[in-house]
């Protein structure tokens, strides 16, 4: 596995998200053990970085991850994320960056992975009730302290991103990139650069989208968000079955799987670019990280770089607010 940073922070470069072995999607939670062997052999087959949040499940993934990485802990960048919990309004799902729920969720998030420090500890969405500066400034004092080594932005805005800059060095700006997200291409990579700051792509396989293997909603349960997400109903569906079908016409050209087409075209963007996907089973993630070592022709990135846009959102509105402020 290659090596790249994230501003001075040295990772592989493909992470693992883990939010899907405990949060948000068909199965999550189901296999446990199934979960921590896919972290293992991540870690057997160089990934280092892994990223987690406390309100995955809440706080069931940090678990997980903590159980996995127990007797590795010196082999993994860990990543986790605050600030869309409130701890002072009884864990509730509001947003508070404030200085003093960033030192309680910290203590939490430390416990239940079995860590004394973070290495990338990530604001998980820009809090509008507390200034990015005072945010930033606090966790510049964790630094100082040493339970955090370097600080994470996730779904900021360019000015939000200049302005914490300027409070203390940011390692990463994580966001969600894919064929079928391409957000961060308007105005967020260029500042990041700019700065050099590293970029943490999450979702790089569309939610599971790009792989081909979504064809209806009746493949997700009840507890699955893609059931009512924007991009995965109705008319969407339909015309963003044509991209799904696409990327696998390239892969088939290219001689690789839809999925390691997708990962391949996202890391021919950048080395500045790591994309996290997630999986909780050892065959995807063997699959997934094998894209390390595919180079697509320059015909077939841009046949994928010609893909038309998907139809609708790739939140819910919600959830769309949140981001890039």
């Amino acid at each position: 596995m290659r090596r790249v940073r994230l501003g001075t922070l040295d990772v592989s470069r493909i992470g693992l998200g883990a939010m899907g072995m405990s949060a948000a999607y068909t199965g999550a939670g189901t296999d446990d053990a199934e979960s921590i062997r896919t972290i293992r052999r991540a870690i057997d087959l160089g990934i280092t970085l892994i990223d987690t949040a406390e309100t995955y499940g809440p706080f069931t993934n940090e678990q997980l991850v903590g159980r996995a990485i127990k007797g590795h802990r010196d082999e993994v960048v860990l990543a986790t994320k605050f600030g869309r919990l409130s701890h002072s309004r009884g864990g509730t799902r509001v947003l508070d960056s404030s200085a003093a729920n960033i030192r309680t969720a910290l203590e939490g998030s430390l416990d239940r992975l079995g860590t004394d420090h973070v290495d990338l500890y990530f604001q998980h969405r820009v809090d509008p009730g507390t200034p990015i500066e005072e945010t930033v400034g606090a966790l510049a004092d964790l630094v100082a302290e040493g339970k955090v080594r370097h600080i994470g932005l996730s779904e900021a805005g360019p000015a939000t991103i200049r302005r914490a800059h300027t409070v203390h060095p940011i390692a990463a700006i994580q966001s969600e990139y894919s064929l079928w997200t391409r957000d961060p291409e308007d105005g967020i990579l260029s500042v990041t650069r700019e700065l050099g700051i590293g970029f943490v792509a999450y979702s790089p396989l569309g939610h599971g989208f790009l792989t081909g293997q979504i064809r209806s909603t009746e493949q997700f349960d009840s507890t699955d968000w893609r059931s009512s997400n924007p991009r995965f109903t109705g008319h969407n569906l339909r015309h963003n079955l044509r991209i799904a079908d696409e990327v696998a016409a390239v892969a088939a050209d290219a001689g690789t799987t839809p999925a390691q087409t997708a990962l391949a075209w996202l890391l021919a963007k950048g080395d500045d670019i790591v994309p996290i996907p997630g999986t909780k089973r050892v065959s995807r993630l063997e699959e997934n990280l094998a894209a390390d070592r595919i180079e697509l022709t320059s015909e077939q990135l841009h046949r994928l770089d010609q893909l038309p846009p998907p139809a609708g959102a790739h939140h819910e509105d919600a959830d769309m607010r949140l981001l890039r402020r």
